[in-house]
């Protein structure tokens, strides 16, 4: 069962077809995907296919991918999750976005803070890592006020519109771990 998680603003859920209309908002934004290694979608077809990637994710425990809602808007404004997943080595990779239009409001610093705090007690991660584009200088900030920790740079990692870009790569280590 997809677990479903609260925070004084947000409401973070399981993503489905009712949202695709949503997630192509986000994911066919360029303002949104200028630091996320990703062409935008073309078609609420593709949206919806990304919507199957995240089920069959989480069904094969490779990721947990939660939609973000703001309480009582009844719409999704991005999602907030754990990309390669291992629980045998009791570790995962943050990603995240959020529509521009909610840019600058915490509301990704709240969804953070809740999934970091949920990997760690409830699927006893011991490391979350992340990698984000040197340039996307609202993202370093936010993993560095999470406590993040920089562990170095990987050169020519992700490319975007056929240009490759340097990434940080940062690690979180839950204070419950051994």
């Amino acid at each position: 069962m997809f677990p479903t998680l609260e925070t004084d603003r947000l409401i973070l859920r399981e993503i489905t077809y009712d949202d695709a209309q949503e997630i192509f908002s986000c994911f066919s934004n360029h303002d949104l995907l200028r630091y996320y290694g990703q062409e935008p979608l073309e078609s609420i077809e593709q949206a919806k296919g990304l919507v199957d990637f995240f089920a069959k994710s989480f069904e094969e425990k490779k990721g947990i991918r939660w939609g973000i809602e703001v309480k009582g808007e009844k719409r999704l404004i991005g999602s907030v999750g754990f990309n390669a997943w291992s629980p045998k080595h009791k570790r995962a990779e943050l990603g995240y976005e959020v529509h521009p239009d909610y840019w600058r409001k915490g509301y990704m610093s709240e969804a953070v803070e809740k999934i970091l705090s949920f990997g760690s007690q409830d699927l006893g991660l011991t490391r979350i890592g992340a990698v984000v584009f040197i340039e996307n200088t609202a993202s370093n900030n936010l993993l560095s006020k999470m406590g993040f920790e920089l562990e170095g740079t990987l050169k020519n990692y992700m490319y975007q519109n056929g240009k490759p870009y340097d990434t940080f790569v940062y690690g979180f280590f839950p204070k419950n771990s051994i």
